[in-house]
C-alpha cells in the first residue's frame, strides 16, 4: 500500500458517525503496547484557540531543547500535516509505516469482535505510534471534537490539561448551552492533575473549576485581566502577562489577532505548571512564543491577503474584532465559503454589520456539505452594501478576489475547508 493508498483509506473512513466507546479506543492502544504511556502528555480542549496553544506550547518546549511530538487537527491539505516532530511534519514514509502497524492491529481485533475506529480514532492511534517510535519526550495533544468521549481522552494521566475558551458549537454533538459543553470539554481533566483554563465566560468556568474541585486537581484560571496588550500592528502583537501564578514577563507574538495573547497566556501558564525543575527559563518562552507560526488563524499567506479559519460564531466574532483593526488603513475585500452544519447566516450578519466591506466573493467548498453560492450571494446583499459575485469554483473565485481587491486587503473567511483550498492552490502555483 501506498502513502496515497492509505490517506484515500482514512478519507474514506466516516468522519461523521457515532463515536466508538472510549473502552475500544484504549484497548487498541493496550494491544499497540501502550505507546501513550511513555510520553508527557499535554493534553488541550476547548472550542476556539485550542490549536494555537497547542503551536504555542510546541514551540516553547522545541526552543527548550525538548524531543516533543504535535497532534493537531484538522489538516489543510495533507492528513501528515497533523503529525509534527520537533517542528516537522512527519514525512510520507514514517506515516505509511505507523498506518501499517496500526491496521494490521485493528484488522485482527476485528475478528475479535472488536469495532474498526472512526475516522479521529484512526488518525490518533497512528499519532500515538508515530510518536512513540519517534521516542518523543513531550506531546502536545489537540481533543479531536467535544473531551469526555474524545479519543484522546484514552490518556489515563497527562501532564497538564488546558481548556481554552467555549462558545456553542457542534451543539448536534456536546449540548445545546454553553455549561453543557463546558461539561463534555471539561472531561478530559484527571484527578490530581492541574488544569488551566479560559475563566472570561463565566457559565464556562463555573463549570470547569467545579469538575476541577471535584478531582482536586489544581485549577488556574486566566482572565482578560491578567495579560496586557502594549502595541499592534499589522504584523505583531506586543503585550505583557501579569496572572500572579508566576512573575511578571513580556511577550510579542507575530500575528495580527489579539485573542492569540491569551491563548499564548494559556499556554505560558500550563508549561510554568509542569516546570518542577525550572527549566523552561523567561528567554525560552519569549523565543518559544516570537516564533510560533499557526496555519490558517489570521495567517498572512501573501502581501495584504490573510486567510482565517473562523467558522463558528465566537471565531467570526475574534475575526472582526481584527479585521476592524486593520480596515482602518485599507479597502477590504472578502472571499466566503462556508458549510451546511455552521450557522453561516449568523456568521454573514455579523461581518456586513461589523465591517466596511466593499466587495465579496463567495464561492462553494467542502464537498458533500458545501453551501451553493446563491443563498450566502444573496445574504451579503441583503446585510450589506458592498458589491458581491459568486463564483463556485474555488480557485476562480480566489483569482477574482486577488484582481478586485486592488490596493486593499482580502480577508479569505467562513470555513477551514476554504482555507485548506486556498493553501493547496498557492502550494500548486508556486511549484508551476
Amino acid at each position: 500500500m501506498t502513502y496515497e493508498e492509505a490517506a484515500a483509506y482514512i478519507e474514506e473512513t466516516p468522519k461523521f458517525t457515532k463515536k466508538n466507546t472510549p473502552e475500544n479506543t484504549k484497548a487498541i492502544l493496550c494491544r499497540l503496547g501502550n505507546p501513550q504511556d511513555r510520553m508527557k502528555i499535554l493534553h488541550v480542549a476547548g472550542t476556539n484557540g485550542k490549536g494555537s496553544v497547542c503551536s504555542f506550547l510546541a514551540s516553547m518546549l522545541h526552543v527548550a531543547g525538548k524531543h516533543t511530538g504535535l497532534f493537531i487537527s484538522p489538516h489543510l491539505v495533507d492528513v501528515n500535516e497533523r503529525f509534527v516532530i520537533d517542528e516537522v511534519q512527519v514525512d510520507n514514509g514514517k506515516f505509511l509505516e505507523a498506518f501499517r502497524i496500526v491496521m494490521g492491529c485493528v484488522e485482527q481485533m476485528r475478528k475479535e469482535g472488536y469495532a474498526h475506529p472512526t475516522y479521529f480514532e484512526l488518525l490518533f492511534l497512528i499519532g500515538m505510534v508515530l510518536f512513540d517510535k519517534a521516542r518523543v519526550e513531550y506531546l502536545v495533544l489537540e481533543t479531536g471534537l467535544g473531551g469526555r468521549l474524545d479519543a484522546t481522552n484514552s490518556v489515563a494521566r497527562p501532564s497538564v490539561t488546558v481548556i481554552t475558551s467555549i462558545s456553542l458549537d457542534h451543539t448536534e454533538y456536546l449540548g445545546d448551552t454553553v455549561a453543557a459543553i463546558a461539561g463534555e470539554k471539561a472531561g478530559i481533566i484527571k484527578e490530581g492533575v492541574p488544569v488551566i483554563y479560559d475563566g472570561d465566560c463565566i457559565e464556562a468556568a463555573e463549570v470547569i473549576s467545579s469538575r476541577a474541585g471535584e478531582l482536586r486537581s489544581p485549577a488556574f484560571e486566566i482572565r482578560k485581566e491578567m495579560y496586557k496588550i502594549s502595541s499592534m500592528t499589522n504584523k505583531r502583537i506586543d503585550f505583557s502577562i501579569n496572572c500572579g501564578y508566576y512573575d511578571y514577563i513580556e511577550l510579542s507574538i507575530s500575528s495580527v489577532a489579539e485573542y492569540q495573547a491569551k491563548n499564548a497566556a494559556l499556554a505560558v501558564t500550563a508549561l510554568k505548571t509542569i516546570d518542577e525543575k525550572h527549566e523552561f527559563t523567561d528567554q525560552i518562552i519569549k523565543q518559544g512564543i516570537a516564533e510560533m507560526r499557526w496555519q490558517g488563524r489570521m495567517e498572512t499567506v501573501l502581501p495584504q491577503v490573510i486567510i482565517d479559519g473562523a467558522h463558528n460564531e465566537a471565531g467570526v466574532e475574534e475575526f472582526v474584532k481584527t479585521a476592524k483593526r486593520l480596515e482602518a488603513d485599507y479597502p477590504v475585500t472578502v472571499l466566503f465559503a462556508a458549510v451546511g452544519d455552521k450557522d453561516y447566516r449568523h456568521m454573514i450578519e455579523t461581518i456586513c454589520r461589523e465591517l466596511r466591506i466593499e466587495r465579496v466573493i463567495v464561492t462553494e467548498v467542502g464537498g458533500y456539505r458545501s453551501v451553493p453560492v446563491k443563498e450566502p450571494s444573496e445574504l451579503f446583499e441583503q446585510y450589506g452594501s458592498a458589491k458581491v459575485w459568486a463564483c463556485p469554483d474555488v480557485e476562480e473565485a480566489f483569482s477574482m478576489a486577488l484582481e478586485k481587491k486592488g490596493n486593499g486587503i482580502l480577508f479569505c473567511v467562513g470555513s477551514l475547508y476554504l482555507v485548506g483550498s486556498i493553501k493547496s492552490i498557492l502550494r500548486r502555483t508556486a511549484h508551476d
